[in-house]
């Protein structure tokens, strides 16, 4: 199936791309991320947890604009022509 996969902030620079436009094998969320920690080493560990189990710190994983923690969580269901959203959390601000 064809899904769409966004890259924000510091997962955007580490790829070297906003818009990762794939064909993939993956039926769930969790497969999905998986699989892009495989061919993007540097977001290795940085989507899920040591145990796949759950996403990496406060890391936003959007399904077609909602959140998959409001869905199924990493089970959540892929559809062909999904938009995935990556958002790394983001500390800091101005003083």
């Amino acid at each position: 199936m064809q899904v769409e996969c966004r890259l924000f902030g510091p997962f955007a620079e580490d790829t070297g791309t906003k818009t990762d436009r794939r064909e993939t094998d993956a039926e769930t969320v969790g497969e999905l991320l998986a699989e892009l920690e495989r061919e993007y080493p540097a977001l290795d560990g940085r989507l899920l947890d040591e145990e796949g189990a759950d996403t990496a710190g406060s890391t936003v994983v959007t399904q077609n604009e909602r959140h998959v923690r409001h869905l199924d969580g990493l089970e959540t269901r892929l559809e062909s022509g999904d938009v995935i959203r990556l958002t790394p959390s983001v500390y800091g601000g101005r003083r």
